[in-house]
C-alpha cells in the first residue's frame, strides 16, 4: 500500500529542511504549494509574497494534480504543507483514501528560533497574527483521526 507522509508544522518548524535530508524519500513525490509559488516568484522576478495572493489559487491547482498523478503511478507522496488543523488533513486523507497516512510531527521552535528562521527567508514573510492563530489552533495528531503512525521529527 503506497504511503502519504503528512508533514505537519507551523512555518519555519523545519518540514522541507526535513525532507532534504531524508535518503528513503528519494523516490516520494514531494507535494507543495510552496514550490509552485516560490518557481512562479522566481519566472516574474518578484518574491514569494509579492504574488502569494495572486498564484496561490493555481498554485493549489498544480499541487492537486501533482497529487492525481502520483496516485495513478502508485507513488508514496511526502505532503508539505503546515496541516496544524484536523480540518487541513481532512483534505488529504480524502485525496489519497485508499493510502496508509504517516503523520511527521514538527514541534513550533522557542519563540526567539521560530523568529530567527522565518526572518532567514527573504521575501517570504507570515504576519506574526497567522503564526501565532496557527500555534494556537493546533490539532495534536491521533492514531484516531486516521494515521497509522505518528512519527516526530527531531
Amino acid at each position: 500500500m503506497a504511503k502519504c507522509y503528512q508533514l505537519i508544522g507551523v512555518p519555519a518548524a523545519g518540514k522541507s529542511t526535513w525532507v532534504s535530508t531524508q535518503e528513503w524519500a528519494v523516490d516520494c513525490v514531494v507535494v507543495s504549494t510552496d514550490k509552485f509559488v516560490e518557481q512562479y516568484a522566481a519566472s516574474v522576478g518578484k518574491t514569494y509574497n509579492e504574488v502569494f495572493d495572486e498564484f496561490m489559487p493555481e498554485a493549489v491547482n498544480l499541487m492537486c494534480q501533482e497529487v492525481i498523478v502520483a496516485r495513478a503511478q502508485g507513488k508514496d507522496v511526502i505532503w508539505d504543507q503546515t496541516s496544524t488543523s484536523i480540518k487541513s488533513r481532512k483534505r488529504k486523507f480524502n485525496m489519497l483514501r485508499d493510502y496508509s497516512h504517516i503523520a511527521v510531527v514538527f514541534r513550533t521552535p522557542e519563540a526567539d528560533e521560530l523568529a530567527r528562521r522565518l526572518a532567514s527567508r527573504p521575501g517570504k514573510n507570515i504576519p506574526q497574527n497567522v503564526i501565532d492563530r496557527m500555534i494556537t489552533s493546533w490539532d495534536e495528531p491521533t492514531l484516531e483521526e486516521g494515521f497509522e503512525q505518528v512519527w516526530y521529527a527531531a
